[in-house]
């Protein structure tokens, strides 16, 4: 298999297993033994290190970076990295509990986790757009209505923004069937001067797309929040606003999408000011009429009497 020319860091192929499959002819023993051994357990290959597959397929590290740039990527890191990309959209809920197998131990899984957020969170605030962010900040507080929409493992972040967007915005509407007909119902009267809101993460969800599709067929603004640009959401959305969720395991990563979001409700607040403070102090008013609330020195009273 003979080099080819050195690709750009962001440059990936329509299929990276296909990829690979289409090379195996030219490839020498060794990396086909590489080859076979990442095609039969890929979802597990994706996440273990240059030297763990050359252990693997009985051949050195260096022959396995030298398989990764042969293939046409800059180094092994990078590889590894659009792999997990692919897998992402890819896998099922099985083969991403069969990648979770590298994890031999409760305290490598804590650790390994923790550590994957970390980084997830690195990488969202090296890469976001503050303009889009900014943006998508004018979007909301110009609309006339706001629909929300984030479902299955997005559905958390969807309910979260609906929790603070209802103590800012007189009306917001929180679309969380995974039922065709409901969602559609739901979604029918957004219009010009209305935004829709849609999040989701791979695997994407058809009914989101399809619901941001009908909402621009219909003059409403779109504001997308996913991991990257070549998704269907950022295609349907005006702006769109991304954070990492690599998968470390069966679990979708949603640590730095909630950081994104927790921002943009902070912002929004920080623009409507005066309307959320005296929201607040009524509020505050009647959480202690009905103690909802648990305030410590009051509980200290209750147990004296």
């Amino acid at each position: 298999m003979q080099p080819k020319d050195t690709m750009n860091q962001d440059m990936n192929f329509s299929s990276l297993v296909g990829h690979i499959e289409s090379e195996m002819p030219k490839m020498s023993k060794g990396q086909k033994a590489i080859a076979r051994f990442i095609l039969s357990d890929y979802e597990r290959a994706a996440y273990m290190t240059a030297a763990k597959i050359g252990e693997e397929a009985g051949v050195s590290e260096s022959t396995v970076v030298r398989f990764a740039m042969e293939l046409g990527y800059e180094g092994y890191p990078h590889f590894q990295r659009l792999l997990q990309e692919e897998l992402k959209v890819k896998l099922t809920y099985v083969q991403r509990l069969n990648a979770s197998r590298r994890f031999s131990s409760d305290s490598q899984v804590l650790n390994s986790i923790l550590q994957a957020d970390i980084e997830n969170l690195k990488n969202t605030f090296e890469n976001i757009n503050e303009a889009a962010f900014s943006q998508a900040v004018e979007t909301i507080l110009a609309s006339k209505r706001i629909f929300l929409m984030g479902l299955r493992s997005s559905s958390p972040l969807s309910s979260f923004l609906h929790f603070y967007f209802t103590l800012l915005f007189d009306d917001v509407r929180h679309i969380h069937s995974n039922s065709a007909n409901e969602v559609f119902e739901q979604i029918l009267p957004i219009g010009p001067g209305d935004v829709l809101i849609g999040i989701s993460f791979p695997r994407y969800s058809v009914r989101t797309i399809q619901s941001m599709q009908y909402a621009r067929q219909r003059g409403a603004a779109v504001v997308a929040i996913t991991d990257k640009a070549d998704t269907p959401l950022s295609q349907h959305a005006d702006v769109a606003l991304f954070a990492t969720s690599d998968m470390a395991s069966f679990v979708d990563s949603l640590v730095a999408p909630l950081s994104v979001i927790n921002a943009l409700i902070v912002a929004l607040g920080m623009r409507k000011r005066d309307h959320i403070e005296q929201t607040f102090e009524a509020l505050e008013n009647l959480w202690d009429e009905y103690k909802v609330y648990d305030k410590g020195k009051d509980r200290k009273l209750d147990l004296l009497l």
